[in-house]
């Protein structure tokens, strides 16, 4: 078994979480936890970019962060939220 799986759950999952205030989003999910960080970052890379963009127009940033999951807590329609979404209102 690898070490980032959940013991005795065949369906454990890695999401990426966004959040911005009291809203929480699963942004993506992914098999291990190892491409869930890659993604996290990569996604708080974009953030960092629209930085002062985020400022101009008072749109609070996302936070991302790493939660494990299990396939039957995805809400029925989940779509993967895009990473620059939050500059589009697609949050």
């Amino acid at each position: 078994m690898a070490p980032e799986r959940r013991r005795g759950s065949d369906d454990s999952l890695w999401a990426v979480v966004a959040v911005i205030g009291r809203v929480i989003r699963i942004a993506e999910v992914f098999p291990s936890r190892a491409l869930a960080l890659k993604d996290q970052a990569w996604r708080e890379a974009q953030v960092n970019a629209y930085a002062t963009f985020l400022e101009r127009t008072d749109q609070p940033a996302p936070r991302y962060m790493i939660r494990p999951i299990r396939r039957t807590d995805l809400p029925r329609r989940w779509k993967p939220l895009p990473a620059l979404g939050f500059l589009h209102g697609n949050w």
